[in-house]
């Protein structure tokens, strides 16, 4: 899809993964300068900043603009752009990058780079949950308690909230949830309430094995609390087999308001966002352009 002689804008999180440098422009650079297209690489400065960016992308004269960084900076790039025609692109950099891999975007930075130009342009849908944007999976419950904790301790990546993860789970009890769709209600004990737009948190985490970004459908997987023994349950999230477990029941629904008896942690796309108990949930159908590699886009279910 991506045509020679474009105007490329690149929002990149220095924080995130390759971090920033020359090392990196150089490579944006190369690679833009070999397909004919120019290239402008902003680094992002403070939160929002991202969103800011990507807002102005028409008026600065880009053709696309390309998120480079962990979910949180494609979430922030995607609410600039939500609804305008201009696609998005993805150079993941982050440390679970579930809505790359969902996509098949490769997670080596040259061969993300490279795919840019070698795309196919989809329309996903997006979701919010109590206003706020999501592309990619969100989480009421243990996730969310987990991902507010991780936010402030110092040990980061996969194995920090992997030994995290473990150290709460004992501690950490169900709660009590009212789920109204448009075609049901109802009332369950839940652990983990995992609302997916895509398959997977990350790390090929994978939560909803048959959610499509381009569906108009949102699939909640409604999580009990699993015995610690059972390293099956495990094994099933990373096999993609999770919706064959008894301790899971998955619905879809295009709209979803959901009560807990207390409030309950949640986190949006990997973002904490805090305590609340009642959450309303509302799928936004085709409100993104989105550049995906052309070989997978074809072959796979998105």
């Amino acid at each position: 899809m991506n045509e020679d002689g474009k105007k490329l804008l690149f929002i990149v999180n220095p924080t995130a993964g390759f971090g920033h440098g020359n090392n990196l422009a150089e490579l944006i650079n190369i690679t833009c300068r070999k397909h004919h297209s120019a290239s402008h690489i902003e680094f992002t400065k403070a939160p929002g900043h991202a969103t800011e960016l990507s807002y102005n992308a028409a008026a600065n004269g880009f053709h696309q603009v390309v998120a480079v960084g962990g979910d949180g900076t494609i979430n922030e790039v995607a609410k600039g752009l939500l609804h305008t025609g201009i696609p998005m692109a993805m150079v993941p950099q982050g440390s679970g990058n579930g809505l790359a891999r969902h996509l098949h975007i490769p997670l080596n930075i040259r061969q993300a780079l490279h795919s840019i130009f070698d795309s196919k342009l989809i329309t996903m849908d997006t979701f919010t949950v109590n206003g706020k944007l999501s592309l990619n999976i969100s989480g009421i419950g243990f996730d969310g308690h987990v991902t507010n904790l991780f936010g402030i301790k110092s040990t980061r990546g996969f194995i920090g909230y992997i030994a995290l993860s473990i150290t709460e789970f004992f501690k950490f009890r169900e709660f009590n949830t009212e789920i109204i769709t448009p075609e049901k209600k109802l009332v369950r004990d839940a652990f983990i309430i995992a609302i997916a737009n895509s398959s997977q948190y990350g790390n090929n985490a994978i939560i909803a094995p048959t959610a499509s970004v381009c569906d108009g459908l949102l699939q909640l997987n409604i999580v009990r609390k699993v015995p610690f023994y059972r390293l099956d349950f495990i094994y099933s999230i990373f096999s993609g087999n999770i919706g064959r477990s008894s301790y899971c029941e998955i619905i879809e629904a295009d709209s979803v308001s959901i009560k807990t008896d207390i409030p309950v942690y949640y986190h949006i796309d990997g973002e904490a966002c805090g305590l609340e108990d009642t959450f309303e949930i509302s799928i936004q159908q085709s409100s993104l352009k989105v550049l995906v590699p052309k070989c997978e886009a074809t072959k796979s279910k998105l």
